[in-house]
């Protein structure tokens, strides 16, 4: 299973990619093989604050809908509009062109409390 070194980690399965100021978030192969086939996905508007360990939005599957969490707080200032019109790449690329949003970060001392690629494979091994 890919788990790329360079990101990190959140106990919901969504991973983090900083850049300076802002991050992408999505979530991470092993959730969108754990969620199966999704077919909808309800992201915030850019300008939408959110809160490390909060619900940003939905993602739902044949059987199944998810809340998304996300890993850091602060301001969305990009959506993926492209998993709106088709979700299935969240799945078919969830470290590419299947990211959900990006993150203007408030508070960049959030990140040092994820988890590195070493811990989140250690924690899915453990599921």
């Amino acid at each position: 299973m890919d788990i790329p070194d360079n990101l990190k980690y959140s106990n919901e399965h969504e991973w983090l990619a900083v850049n300076g100021k802002t991050a992408k978030v999505g979530i991470t192969a092993y959730a969108a093989e754990q969620i199966g086939d999704i077919v909808f996905v309800d992201l915030p508007a850019v300008g939408t604050r959110v809160e490390a360990g909060k619900s940003f939005g939905v993602i739902e599957a044949v059987k199944s809908v998810s809340e998304l969490f996300a890993p850091v707080s602060g301001r969305v200032t990009a959506a993926n509009d492209g998993v709106g019109k088709s979700p299935e790449i969240v799945a078919a690329e969830p470290y590419g062109g299947g990211w959900l949003i990006e993150i203007e970060l408030s508070n960049p001392s959030e990140i040092d409390a994820l988890k590195d690629a070493a811990g989140y494979r250690d924690m899915i091994a453990g599921l």
